[in-house]
């Protein structure tokens, strides 16, 4: 059985770590800059914004999802995404802090 080194991480650098890694694709951000404009969108809605086929953006909505940057809400027979901003706003802290304590802003605040 293989040893995974990133379980030896705290929970909160591991969460960070995939949040910033869904977050690595221009595509992506993209994404999360569409829905903080339009709330709900369908998949559909969302390609008619991008430069991309849609297999491709429902890949990209999957990443999100998959580390609740996004939500998956269905209505009737539509699949509607949302920002999840409860995700956003606990990564955007965390990485602030991180940025504090790079910059010598924090070391003694925790």
């Amino acid at each position: 059985m293989a040893i995974h080194k990133t379980d030896q991480f705290s929970v909160t650098d591991q969460q960070m770590s995939a949040l910033a890694k869904a977050m690595s694709h221009p595509a992506r951000i993209t994404i999360l800059r569409i829905l903080s404009e339009r709330q709900r969108m369908t998949c559909g809605e969302i390609v008619d914004q991008l430069p991309l086929a849609q297999a491709t953006v429902s890949h990209h909505l999957k990443d999100l999802v998959d580390v609740s940057l996004l939500n998956l809400i269905h209505e009737g027979k539509k699949s509607l995404y949302e920002l999840n901003w409860r995700t956003w706003e606990s990564f955007t802290n965390e990485f602030n802090f991180l940025l504090s304590l790079l910059n010598n802003e924090g070391k003694h605040a925790h």
